[in-house]
């Protein structure tokens, strides 16, 4: 076992593979969102409400869920016409292991719970299903498994940290555009990167102090 220290991601957006266009296939378990600025001032969506995030960037009051089939589960049609986007970039969103975790403190029955290194982990085998967690997220980072009912999330590849392993998205990725270490380690390689770049969080004012990190974060992306 490992000694008990607090874990990190941090990921460099502009490093990440980008789409040729800002259109992405809908997938019930999908969390990563993609996001897209405009001639009229920027929009955003994500996969599993590409439509309601549209429409709020661009003032509206409502969404238009008539607007896809099946009451929207089999997703939105494209929010913003394809010659109005004049950039788009990708930016994986997962769980960012909170230190002040809101999915932590709505469970009935203490299923979420954060580890001493400061992962949020879901012990499956007390999960009752009740989707508190889900809703809880600020980061849409939950959902309900479809076979075993209880609720799911990255898990920083836990099982790969305890003993002594990166997590899998870290190890594979082409462009080593995510890096993970300990947050208060001086060698770590998480502590070198955060000194020499421009690190942002999502959704800082809600005091979640999340431990994903971003670097030159686009100010488009919340």
């Amino acid at each position: 076992m490992r000694n008990a220290g607090l874990l990190a991601l941090a990921l460099l957006p502009g490093l990440l593979a980008t789409p040729a266009r800002a259109e992405v296939p809908f997938h019930a378990l999908a969390t990563d969102r993609w996001c897209s600025d405009e001639g009229d001032g920027g929009g955003r969506g994500e996969r599993h409400c590409e439509v309601r995030e549209a429409t709020w960037a661009a003032g509206a009051a409502t969404t238009d869920v008539d607007a896809s089939p099946n009451g929207g589960i089999d997703g939105f049609p494209a929010a913003v016409e394809e010659r109005g986007v004049v950039r788009s970039f990708f930016v994986p969103k997962l769980c960012n292991h909170c230190a002040n975790p809101p999915c932590v403190q709505v469970c009935p029955v203490g299923a979420t719970f954060s580890t001493e290194d400061g992962v949020v982990l879901v012990d499956e085998s007390y999960c009752i299903g009740c989707r508190y967690c889900i809703q809880a997220c600020p980061y849409g980072a939950r959902f309900l498994h479809p076979v075993s009912k209880t609720a799911q999330k990255c898990t920083f590849c836990y099982h790969r940290v305890v003993q002594g392993m990166v997590p899998a998205c870290v190890e594979v990725c082409p462009t080593s555009a995510r890096i993970f270490g300990e947050v208060h380690r001086p060698s770590s390689p998480l502590t070198r990167f955060r000194r020499f770049n421009a690190i942002q969080v999502l959704k800082a004012h809600l005091n979640t102090e999340p431990k994903v990190f971003y670097a030159n974060l686009d100010g488009q992306v919340r």
